[in-house]
């Protein structure tokens, strides 16, 4: 019995002890490495989540300087539309008014044609005292 006692005492102190020690430490560095692998992941989750929003925050911005470049530019155009427009109308009224000049001219010419046109044809078609340059 005391040889049976003698080997659980030694047992314990030079193999179980030992053991359990480093069995504990094994745990402990096990829980460790899982807490530090946690506390990475939840560190690169965050890191994500703020590269997101800045991602987020940036294709805003980006969507707000296009709206506004193409508000910009459909003013400019209509500006540039109007420009043209008003050119035109100008070069429109300027055409009119040569138009009208020319047809002043025209139909000053036309009159004074016609009076020598109309002496020619009385001439013509008269006996030579009848005419009626000799009646005034």
């Amino acid at each position: 019995m005391v040889l049976m006692l003698f080997l659980v005492v030694s047992y314990g102190l030079l193999v179980r002890r030992p053991m359990e020690r480093v069995l504990g430490e094994r745990r402990a560095r096990t829980t460790g490495a899982v807490d530090e692998a946690n506390k990475t992941i939840a560190e690169a989750e965050a890191r994500t989540a703020e590269y997101e929003d800045k991602l987020r925050r940036a294709r805003a911005e980006i969507l707000g300087f296009r709206e506004q470049k193409m508000k910009q530019w459909g003013v400019e155009r209509d500006q540039a539309l109007s420009d043209v427009r008003a050119a035109t109308v100008e070069k429109v009224k300027a055409a009119k008014g040569e138009i009208e000049q020319s047809a002043a001219i025209a139909r000053l010419q036309i009159d004074g044609t016609s009076v020598q046109l109309s002496e020619q044809i009385l001439k013509a078609v008269m006996p030579p005292g009848t005419r009626p340059e000799a009646a005034q």
